[in-house]
């Protein structure tokens, strides 16, 4: 039995008796959605949650300060931060910059593999916000909010991170790199809502891990449309008329302005102050 195959036959094994090892969620994550669920939590308290990790703390005023938030007056600490941010906006964002902690791993295929798709989950995510930052000042009755989207494509490929630890057992499949990127589409999603239900998340989150990598339309504009345009830009959907059929509907609902979208001066620098946040 090739290596290959014997990876995917483990993989469909253990997806389908509930024996494949889900991530968790990193523990300073855990505990600011626990304080942000509790209805008698203010602000101060939930600065001294973010607080017991001096990475998020920093990360959190950095965002505060980003060019993206679009605030001339800069704040100094993690109470000003989490302040502007907005309490119920904490929960996601929080959330969104743990998850880095994640990709990584001490089998040098694995950590390269996990970098890059930390690199270009990043780079869908930046796309995403920037679209949905241009389309909401013209949609001010949509119920969509960018910390929702960005945590939402953050994790819209959190069902490789199992497959990738599984393969470390094989070696050999990261020297066919068209295999792995087989499994991973193929088996991503149906496990990536499995860790969603595990980690608790609600029914947006779910919904943009399972769709992400279909190209459908519907006439809602929903969080996987953005996390589609952010992979159109990385030119995600081999067949061009999938990719086609998704920039003329898009086109038509206006969450682009055109079909070179990432050669459009607003989205190019919304893209790169969003990217600024992860850096």
């Amino acid at each position: 039995m090739s290596a290959q195959h014997a990876l995917m036959t483990l993989l469909m094994e253990k997806l389908a008796t509930n024996m494949l090892v889900l991530p968790t969620l990193p523990e300073i994550a855990v505990r600011v959605r626990q304080a942000a669920d509790d209805p008698d939590i203010n602000l101060h308290a939930m600065s001294e949650v973010i607080a017991l990790d001096p990475a998020l703390a920093a990360r959190m005023i950095k965002i505060a300060n980003s060019a993206f938030i679009g605030r001339s007056v800069k704040v100094s600490t993690l109470n000003q931060a989490v302040t502007r941010i907005g309490l119920s906006q904490v929960k996601n964002i929080a959330t969104a910059m743990a998850l880095e902690q994640l990709f990584v791993s001490h089998t040098a295929e694995v950590a390269a593999t996990m970098a890059d798709l930390w690199r270009d989950t990043v780079h869908v995510t930046c796309v995403a916000m920037a679209c949905l930052k241009l389309y909401l000042p013209q949609h001010k009755h949509d119920s969509l909010n960018l910390d929702t989207l960005t945590l939402a494509a953050l994790v819209h490929r959190i069902g490789v991170l199992p497959i990738l630890v599984e393969a470390e057992k094989y070696p050999e499949v990261f020297a066919e790199p068209e295999f792995l990127r087989k499994a991973t589409d193929e088996l991503a999603s149906r496990i990536g809502v499995a860790i969603m239900r595990h980690w608790g998340f609600a029914d947006a989150f779910i919904e943009v891990v399972s769709q992400w990598r279909q190209p459908l339309c519907s006439e809602a504009v929903q969080y996987t449309d953005f996390v589609r345009l952010g992979l159109l830009s990385l030119g995600y959907y081999r067949d061009r008329r999938d990719s086609d059929k998704l920039i003329e509907h898009y086109l038509k609902q206006g969450l682009i302005q055109n079909r070179n979208f990432m050669q459009d001066a607003q989205v190019a620098t919304a893209v790169a102050d969003a990217k600024a946040i992860f850096m």
